[in-house]
Parts: structure tokens; C-alpha cells; sequence
């Protein structure tokens, strides 16, 4: 028996049960094709993430409450709300003679509050930092100003927009600068209007609201904590010497005398580009395994069918054996149409899987964001291979009961 005899009789055989074989190959297709698109889309959301923080700038250095493993997240990446990080911290760094590298800091706190102008009303984040953001961000303003040292310092109800937040409260044809609107329940004056700088990291600041980190903590928020601090040093060099004397700097305020008790966490740009891919591959294969678990589902169908088709062919079994077919033939024979089954509905939800991943990256470009279209090869040739083994496999049952049958008995059968 030649090689492509097996592949013509499964073709046949294929063809002779149209609708039942389309389902089964069907379950086969919506798994495969689940992997696909969130391998897809998980990859290209990793590089959309990674390379916003990479356009942050390379001379950066973070510092968040909580403290964290070596290459872990900081705890309040979880959500966990902690109260560790004080203005007064940034103070202490940026004296000279705590950390000579870092040229500018800024702090931060973020909320989200119901916006109102006029009739419009809608929730929206706001940025409560420093006046010495725009340097640090290098963010630009496109219509008026940023707000001073001196408003910051005296709780001035004041606000910078986003872009975003600009045109969708006050349109084109009206100027903001000077207009009242409230955040929360204060009332706050536009100053200026920021150049559009798109998402960065996790949020999109076209869509926020800057006011001073005073009028943020203690008018809007009540709060005396910030958190997180973005420092910016004068070489990239210096990074690491700069990371020894922040946390040096910040035990010193804390009173901490042992490492392992630090109640912070100081991360460059390089530590969180690690950081951040570790928690986006984690939950990338976390949610590639479940959509795996579908094709489980679609084995099953693929075992229950060649069941069926077993059942079927009893006497065609017994026939070849009568012939001179031994169990292994017939083994291979029928290994053969469950893998031609599975792969034939790989090749279609590979198919299938890249072009939604190709339909979500037009949208997403669409929707402002730099996002790319990446199918990687390792991909499609994880899915070839995991079809190909789901077939091997729920298929192995059958083909083995197959082969066991008894020439007598299988000529027998009616």
C-alpha cells in the first residue's frame, strides 16, 4: 500500500459524510482560530504597550508605593491602594546632594470624576501632578499655558485639558482658555489646552485633565499620598547609579534600615519594559490556554465521529484484513482521516484566525492607536502541530477498536 492510498480513502470518506464531517471540522476551526486571533492580538497589545513606554524616554526612572519582587509588578499594579509615596519624597530627590543625576521629577495622582460644562456632563480622568510635568513628560501645550510652581502651591482651581477632552467639551469653534467648568463638585478655569500626545503606557492623556497636585490631593481627592513619581536624569548612563541613590534617598525618609523592608519600588525604563512583558506574556498564555480548552471540545467531536465512521465500516474492516491488511494498516488508516480531519480545519482557522486579527488591527488604527498586525510564525506552526496532535490523539481510540476487530465477526456484521 503506497503512502497517498490512506489520504485518497480519507478524502473519499470525507466527501461521503459532507455535514458531518463540516461540523466536526468546524469545532477545529473556532479553536485553532481562537489561539490565532489571541496570540495575535495579545502580541500586538504587547507591542502597543511596550513601545508607548519606550516613546516615554529611555532617561526615565519611576518610583510607585508597595514594594515588589526583583522583576515582579509593584503591588499597586493590582489595584491595592497604598499610601507610602509623599510629596515630600520627591522633594528629598531632587536635592543635588541625594541624587546629583536626576535633573526634574514630577508626582502624580490620578482619579476619574463627572466633567460638566454647561449641559454636557460625562466622566472623565483627571491628573492632578507638578508644574514641572511638561519638562519631564516633554509634552507641549497648543493653546495657552501650563500651570506655575505658585498656583500649585496655592490650591489654584485651575485645569490643563487633554486634546481630546478639549474638543469634546467646547468643539472647534469655541476657545476654551478661560472657561469654567467643574470636575467633581469644584469649579476649576481652563488655562490651556495640550498638544495631542495619544495613549502613553496604560492611559490615553489626550482624554485627561491636569490640575496642580495640591488642588488634586486636597480639594479634589482629600488625600496626602501621590501615586507614583516619574524622575528624569541627564544621561541615560546614569540610570543605575541614579536607581541606587533614589533608593538610598527614600530609605532615608522612611526610616528603613533593611532592604527588604522597603515600602517602594524604583524601576527604570529597562526593569519596566521587563516587568510589563512578563505580565502581558503571562496573561497572553493564560488566555491562549483557554482558548485551547476548545479544542478539546472539538477532539471529542473529532472521536465521536470516527466512532461513527467505525461502526460504519465493520465490514469494510473485515474485508481488508480478509485480504491480508494487518490491525497496524488498519490502525494508520483511520489515524490518518482524523489528522486529515484536524488539519484541514487548522489550515481554515488559520486562515480564518489571521484575517479578524488583521480586521482588529484596522480598527484599532482607526481608533488612534499605533497598533500592528503581527501573526508570528511560531504561531502557525504551534497550530499546525496542535491540530494535527488532536487528531492523532482522539483518533487513536477509535483506530485502535477498529484494528482489534476480529476478520470473522466483521464479515458477520450487518
Amino acid at each position: 500500500m503506497r503512502f497517498s492510498d490512506p489520504l485518497k480513502i480519507s478524502y473519499r470518506n470525507i466527501l461521503a459524510a459532507k455535514v458531518r464531517s463540516f461540523l466536526t471540522i468546524l469545532g477545529i476551526i473556532i479553536g485553532i482560530a481562537s489561539v490565532i486571533i489571541i496570540i495575535a492580538i495579545g502580541t500586538s497589545a504587547q507591542q502597543l504597550i511596550l513601545n508607548q513606554i519606550r516613546g516615554i524616554g529611555s532617561n526615565l526612572i519611576g518610583v510607585l508605593p508597595g514594594a515588589s519582587e526583583e522583576k515582579g509588578p509593584p503591588a499597586g499594579a493590582f489595584g491595592v491602594s497604598i499610601t507610602t509615596l509623599k510629596y515630600a519624597d520627591l522633594q528629598a530627590i531632587l536635592k543635588k546632594q541625594n541624587v546629583p543625576n536626576v535633573v526634574d521629577g514630577a508626582a502624580y495622582v490620578n482619579g476619574n470624576k463627572t466633567a460638566k460644562f454647561q449641559d454636557q456632563s460625562k466622566s472623565t480622568a483627571f491628573t492632578g501632578t507638578t508644574a514641572s510635568y511638561i519638562n519631564v513628560e516633554s509634552a507641549s501645550v497648543a493653546n495657552g499655558r501650563f500651570f506655575t510652581k505658585e498656583e500649585e502651591a496655592d490650591l489654584s482651581r485651575v485645569a490643563v485639558l487633554g486634546s481630546q477632552v478639549a474638543l469634546d467639551f467646547f468643539g472647534t469653534n469655541i476657545d476654551p482658555i478661560g472657561k469654567r467648568f467643574k470636575v467633581g463638585d469644584q469649579s476649576l478655569t481652563v488655562i490651556g489646552v495640550l498638544s495631542s500626545r495619544g495613549s502613553t503606557a496604560f492611559s490615553n492623556q489626550d482624554k485627561s485633565i491636569f490640575i496642580p497636585l495640591f488642588t488634586a490631593q486636597k480639594v479634589v481627592l482629600g488625600i496626602d499620598h501621590i501615586n507614583f513619581l516619574r524622575l528624569k536624569v541627564d544621561d541615560e548612563k546614569n540610570i543605575d547609579r541614579s536607581v541606587a541613590d533614589i533608593k538610598a534617598t527614600l530609605r532615608d525618609q522612611h526610616q528603613i534600615r533593611n532592604s527588604a523592608n522597603d515600602d517602594f519600588t524604583v524601576r527604570d525604563q529597562r526593569a519596566g519594559l521587563d516587568a510589563i512583558t512578563s505580565i502581558t506574556n503571562a496573561i497572553k498564555y493564560f488566555l491562549t490556554a483557554i482558548a485551547a480548552i476548545s479544542l478539546l471540545v472539538g477532539g471529542v467531536g473529532i472521536m465521536n465521529t470516527m466512532l461513527i465512521s467505525v461502526n460504519e465500516r465493520i465490514r469494510e474492516v473485515g474485508l481488508r484484513k480478509a485480504i491480508g491488511a494487518k490491525n497496524s494498516t488498519v490502525m494508520f488508516q483511520f489515524l490518518i482521516e482524523s489528522a486529515v480531519i484536524t488539519l484541514i480545519g487548522g489550515v481554515v482557522g488559520i486562515i480564518f484566525g489571521a484575517l479578524v486579527s488583521f480586521l482588529a488591527a484596522i480598527i484599532m488604527q482607526k481608533l488612534g492607536y499605533q497598533w500592528p498586525f503581527i501573526v508570528t510564525l511560531s504561531s502557525v506552526i504551534l497550530a499546525v502541530v496542535i491540530s494535527t496532535m488532536v487528531g492523532i490523539f482522539f483518533g487513536l481510540y477509535p483506530a485502535r477498536r477498529a484494528a482489534k476487530y476480529n476478520i470473522v465477526e466483521a464479515l458477520r456484521y450487518e
